[in-house]
């Protein structure tokens, strides 16, 4: 430790350290280090949940979480803290609940689909939609979800994961694209359709999301795209203002969404709401995505 080799996890349990940048990969790094500690000294039937189980299923999360979150069989009040871990203990009595546990993953999780459901319930709508999209994507079944949803009605957070998990579509490539869609769904608009096929001269284009009949489309700005040095940069911006041009000569109108913009997904709400009424007022009768 003093060399700095080594890092205390918990009490008696140490680890290698992470990476300090980016900011997400050390946070990430930090809580499966975490879990993996707890899963070392706890005793008795437990399985990782909620967010962490997303983390180690590889989902997307809106934000890496800073506690880990156990369930287990045991009444939690039981259980002794554990120095210098932040843990959400979460209590089951059923005990078939055992059965859900996969162990695909690097410590005991909770299945794909209950992952889900259970950061669908939990989380803030906008960051529950991250985790469904992305569970969708690595092969979550629907079926199960709406299994999941009826098994649970009347449960504490069944009608918040209805809501998110009905409008779960593993099409999305990213979290801002799932944040960005659930402030369209948030502002009240037509669910719009996801990666939308535009012939353009410059052959065809997807944008992320769009509304054909109103030839509108949203495109979410927030990959890391733009290169190492300026050159690459500035042939990255160039080809992106070809790439709108093209989709504006056919009728197109375009909206860019940066990481920003997520801060304050109501405003976000406004600006797309207003984008669309402008463009249904612009866009010809017959218009069809071509």
């Amino acid at each position: 430790m003093r060399a700095g080799a080594l890092v205390r996890v918990l009490r008696g349990v140490y680890g290698w350290p992470g990476p300090r940048e980016p900011r997400w990969a050390a946070d990430t790094h930090a809580l499966l280090q975490r879990a993996a500690a707890l899963h070392l000294v706890l005793t008795g039937e437990h399985w990782f949940s909620h967010t962490t189980a997303a983390v180690l299923w590889g989902c997307e999360v809106a934000r890496v979480p800073g506690r880990v979150h156990v369930t287990s069989l045991v009444n939690p009040h039981a259980r002794p803290r554990r120095d210098g871990a932040e843990v959400a203990w979460h209590w089951t009595s059923r005990a078939e609940r055992v059965a859900e546990v996969s162990l695909a993953t690097a410590l005991p999780a909770t299945s794909l689909e209950r992952t889900a459901f259970d950061c669908a319930a939990s989380l803030p709508p906008a960051q529950g939609l991250v985790v469904a999209d992305s569970a969708l994507r690595a092969g979550a079944d629907a079926g199960v979800l709406r299994t999941l949803i009826e098994e649970a009605v009347g449960a504490r957070g069944v009608r918040r994961a209805r809501e998110v998990l009905e409008l779960a579509d593993g099409r999305a490539e990213s979290a801002g694209e799932s944040l960005t869609r659930w402030a369209v769904h948030d502002a009240g608009l037509p669910a719009p359709e996801l990666q939308v096929g535009i012939e353009t001269r410059l052959g065809w284009r997807w944008p992320d999301l769009g509304w054909p009949g109103q030839r509108l489309a949203v495109e979410f700005d927030g990959r890391v795209k733009y290169g190492p040095d300026r050159a690459t940069a500035a042939r990255a911006v160039f080809e992106e203002k070809r790439r709108q041009d093209a989709l504006e000569d056919e009728g197109w109108m375009v909206v860019r969404v940066v990481w920003a913009d997520l801060a304050d997904l109501d405003a976000l709400g406004d600006r797309l709401r207003r984008a669309y009424r402008r463009a249904a007022r612009r866009a010809p009768r017959d218009a069809s995505p071509r």
